[in-house]
């Protein structure tokens, strides 16, 4: 499959996942594409533990609430470290969002699924805390993401897409919408 196919192959998915393990291998495969991903000034805010020991995955799972990527027989969570890149501003956002969307296709052309989960756990029940709590994150780093990563028991459902014409255009905004 090509880039632009498996772009337009790559969706969420909510659903149960099979009990077969993801080879370390590809895990790493997959974070090694998140890594890959470009940085604000080459600041590099972006780290990432991946996780299969199903204890420490009962422990993660104990902790997100209501419950997502249960299943999932790995997951990578992503972290964040606030560096300033240029001026005052820093470019961490942009770094991980870059770092997921490579590691989500990275799960796609290996043939696992997932979904990316950030608000769910950076939310004020700070779920993301407790859970790099639990992975030993020093508190200069923050758990903003994580990606359940397995083999699909179902196929996703496939959202709706507005037509290209009513979210892209050439040469100016148009002037009726």
């Amino acid at each position: 499959m090509d880039i632009l196919e498996l772009i337009q192959n790559r969706h969420s998915y909510r659903g149960k996942y099979k009990s077969i393990p993801v080879p370390r291998e590809d895990l790493s495969k997959i974070m090694q594409a998140g890594l890959a991903a470009p940085s604000g000034c080459n600041k590099q805010t972006t780290s990432l533990i991946g996780v299969d020991d199903p204890e420490v995955l009962a422990r993660l799972h104990a902790v997100i609430d209501p419950p997502v990527g249960e299943t999932a027989p790995a997951v990578i969570c992503v972290l964040s470290r606030r560096i300033i890149a240029y001026r005052d501003r820093c470019f961490a956002v942009q770094d991980y969002s870059a770092a997921i969307e490579n590691m989500l296709l990275a799960i796609t052309a290996l043939g696992y699924q997932s979904c990316w989960f950030e608000g769910h756990i950076t939310d004020t029940d700070r779920i993301g805390y407790q859970m790099a709590q639990i992975l030993g994150v020093p508190d200069d780093y923050e758990l903003v993401c994580f990606l359940p990563v397995g083999i699909a028991e179902s196929a996703p459902a496939l959202p709706k897409k507005k037509e290209f014409e009513e979210r892209a255009w050439f040469n100016s905004f148009p002037k009726t919408i």
